[in-house]
């Protein structure tokens, strides 16, 4: 066998017998492939990295957050700090004429009584003007100034809490009237008149309401 060197291999490679030596691969398309690998991975940490950013800025973003936001607000009904307690005004400051409208004789007087007992001021006792003789089927009427109803009226009327309550602009005065009807049988029990007194002048808390997100 003849030993050849191949043109161009600068004598680096002896050749014998029939065969060529084994030549080493191309590198360079290893070389494109790696690269291409390496720049998506780097573009996928970047994208990974930007969504991160978004949700910091955003606290979370996107419909499931605003979903959240909506189910997680509810809004509660709570007894506010209670108010203070109505200024109402004393029995004993309250003048109250006693009218009977009915045909039972006494009944003005004998309420009249009762009433003084309970702490109220008596004012006029007797019968009823034509304006009201036998004309009040009811327990009776509680007539004052339009200045008593939220005062005087209310507190009269828990010693006769069927009565009807009524202001007149021509009553003059702080006196309020108390005409007797023909329903009328007795007053309000004084332990029942008693307790509608306190319920009166206690405190009423109001609702609020408040959301809890």
């Amino acid at each position: 066998m003849s030993m050849l060197t191949p043109p161009g291999m600068g004598g680096q490679y002896r050749i014998t017998g029939d065969k060529y030596p084994r030549m080493r691969p191309h590198r360079r398309r290893g070389r494109l492939v790696g690269a291409v690998v390496a720049c998506g991975a780097v573009l996928g940490v970047a994208g990974w990295g930007t969504l991160q950013l978004i949700d910091v800025f955003t606290g979370g973003g996107g419909t499931a957050s605003a979903a959240g936001t909506k189910a997680g607000c509810l809004t509660k009904a709570s007894p506010a700090a209670t108010a203070s307690p109505a200024v109402l005004p004393k029995p004993a400051q309250i003048t109250v004429n006693v009218f009977n409208a009915t045909t039972r004789s006494g009944l003005a007087k004998t309420t009249a009584d009762e009433l003084k007992k309970r702490g109220f001021r008596i004012g006029e006792v007797g019968n009823a003007g034509p304006q009201y003789d036998k004309k009040v089927t009811g327990t009776g009427v509680l007539l004052g100034p339009a200045s008593s109803l939220n005062t005087s009226l209310p507190v009269l009327a828990t010693q006769l809490t069927t009565a009807e309550r009524r202001t007149d602009a021509a009553h003059k005065g702080t006196t309020i009237d108390l005409i007797i009807g023909n329903g009328f049988k007795t007053l309000t029990s004084q332990p029942e008149a008693a307790r509608a007194l306190t319920a009166l002048a206690a405190p009423k808390p109001t609702a609020t309401t408040k959301k809890d997100c």
